[in-house]
């Protein structure tokens, strides 16, 4: 990505690392104590976990919503290095040891329906009340993004047996846990792209 200058990409993925940080470890596990974690520092532990997940998931979220004519290459780009890490720690981690995690975020995928319903709301309104002959907002678009990239991680997560549970987990989490914040993504990359491009250089504005 640097050496193709998304920049923007690059630090939304650093800043959605952190958020996720900050909501599993000070949220989940500080406050409200529905995460735990077994065989390792839960700090250091869940640090790691949350700047790679949240990078590559920010990331890739960011660069679909760009639209650039490469969404199908920058999605197997960070599914087979999903795949790879995990089937690769399973080869040759047998020297470390193993860590379980547990989290009972169960109990508010009410908030997180809430959240999808209005943030989803929001742009529905803004598409309803469009003046005539301006574009709509792709919802269908938007709403795809947000059920395949948790989509993706939940099933490379089952087929690798990192977390089970069955199928049930991979639809309710796909349907909510990063389809609930897809609509404020949204405006915020459409509120960031009018002035600054991937370069962080002034966004040309079409006369």
């Amino acid at each position: 990505m640097l050496l193709l200058k998304r920049y923007m990409a690059v630090i939304v993925g650093l800043l959605g690392g952190l958020l996720y940080f900050v909501v599993d470890y000070g949220i989940f596990y500080q406050w409200l104590h529905t995460r735990e974690v077994v065989g390792a520092d839960p700090l250091w532990f869940l640090l790691w976990l949350s700047i790679s997940y949240g990078f590559t998931n920010f990331v890739w979220i960011w660069l679909w919503l760009d639209n650039d004519g490469r969404r199908l290459e920058w999605s197997l780009f960070i599914m087979t290095g999903w795949l790879c890490t995990a089937l690769m720690g399973q080869n040759f981690g047998g020297g470390f040891t193993e860590v379980s995690i547990m989290r009972g975020t169960g109990g508010y995928h009410g908030v997180m329906a809430l959240l999808l319903f209005i943030g989803y709301g929001i742009l529905c309104v803004a598409n309803i009340r469009r003046k005539p002959g301006a574009p709509k907002i792709p919802l269908l678009s938007i709403l795809a993004i947000g059920i395949l990239v948790q989509g993706a991680w939940e099933f490379i997560l089952l087929i690798t047996g990192i977390r089970g549970g069955g199928v049930m987990p991979l639809i309710v989490n796909s349907l909510l846990e990063t389809n609930m914040g897809l609509p404020y993504l949204y405006l915020i990359h459409k509120a960031v792209t009018k002035r600054r491009g991937e370069d962080l250089k002034p966004a040309i504005k079409n006369a």
